[in-house]
């Protein structure tokens, strides 16, 4: 199988391989610390978070955020709180096989978990995670938090279509998916190799048997140029190498665009989101920091983001998207059915591109 598909089938592999023994609290167990730190939903929360997260002086974080972003994060929450936050930063299933691996081993040495959404599933599913009720719950986009409420998610990747201004003269723009399917796009269409979330949550919305013939249809008729990395395919659409990216994260486009490269963008609704979520561990052996991170993340720490261009999920944030539809990708569907999707997505999308 492809590589570039890897990490997307290493969470499911991590998972299948059973790694991790619950670090949960036998039955009849007192509440734990951190149940209690974070289940806590009193209107003096915040200021009992913060004397507790004093006292604990520092918290560790496993994230996938880029390096630059988890800079700017740390050093607002440092600053704002006095708490030091301990960062290890690797791809989403590292950070996952990791917090796995060290639980399994009776290590209990992270206090809050931030990956993409599908990585976040998994950790509720090997029962890692503590359920938290924030009072800054009630500011997110309802489809920001999952039922089970283990993990929340803390900003939206949301994927567009992005086009070099100066190659794509065409009016209007494409409104639908069939617009794509028109002879002038042929050799003019870029697609993102990891994005199989996304081609997933198409089909399933088109309706399976109508977005699987879509897609063979589109690859048939006008190709697909297909590229490692959304910020390697946003660089390209500037350079015009690529005219047209089909899956182009909208911050990207944004950020370009605002520097005065020939880029913009527009969104085929409905927009697809892959969520990015923040969570705390069930055996946090800093509980208050942990849990004060985690409402920063949801509060104050959206501001980081915005300043990005990232689509925020608290709504007291501008976003750079007003008016647009959005799906969020469904991480469980994702993980039960990966098997199916990553064969699918394999022999439409990436080997008759000739990847």
């Amino acid at each position: 199988m492809n590589n570039r598909l890897s990490r997307f089938c290493a969470v499911v592999a991590i998972l299948s391989a059973n790694l991790l023994i619950p670090a949960c609290d036998k039955p009849g167990d007192e509440v734990s610390t951190v149940e209690k730190v974070a289940m806590y939903e009193g209107q003096d929360r915040r200021e009992r978070l913060l004397a507790g997260a004093k006292k604990e002086g520092s918290l560790s974080l496993y994230t996938s955020l880029a390096a630059t972003t988890l800079e700017e994060f740390t050093a607002d929450f440092e600053e704002k709180y006095g708490i030091k936050v301990n960062a290890w930063r690797a791809g989403d299933d590292k950070v996952l096989q990791r917090a796995l691996t060290e639980t399994k081993a009776g290590r209990f040495d992270v206090d809050v978990v931030h990956v993409v959404s599908v990585e976040m599933e998994a950790l509720h599913r090997e029962k890692l995670l503590q359920e938290v009720k924030s009072l800054h719950h009630k500011d997110l986009l309802p489809h920001a938090i999952p039922p089970h409420r283990e993990w929340v998610a803390t900003v939206l990747n949301v994927i567009v279509q992005a086009y070099n201004t100066d190659k794509v003269k065409e009016k209007p723009l494409p409104k639908t998916y069939e617009d794509l399917l028109d002879r002038k796009w042929r050799g003019r269409l870029g697609f993102e190799a990891k994005d199989q979330e996304w081609f997933f949550t198409v089909v399933k919305d088109m309706g399976e048997e109508k977005g699987l013939k879509y897609f063979k249809d589109l690859v048939a008729r006008n190709g697909l140029s297909v590229r490692s990395g959304h910020s390697l395919l946003n660089n390209l659409v500037v350079s015009g190498e690529v005219p047209l990216a089909l899956t182009a994260y909208v911050h990207m486009a944004e950020q370009a665009k605002e520097k005065g490269a020939p880029i913009d963008w527009f969104a085929i609704e409905p927009a697809i989101a892959v969520p990015i979520g923040v969570g705390v561990s069930k055996k946090a052996p800093h509980p208050n920091a942990a849990v004060l991170f985690y409402d920063y993340m949801i509060s104050e720490g959206q501001a980081v983001r915005v300043k990005r261009r990232y689509v925020p999920t608290n709504r007291k944030y501008p976003s750079p998207l007003k008016n647009v539809q959005i799906k969020l990708i469904d991480p469980a569907a994702v993980l039960d059915e990966n098997e199916k999707w990553v064969k699918l997505y394999d022999d439409i999308i990436l080997k008759r591109s000739g990847q």
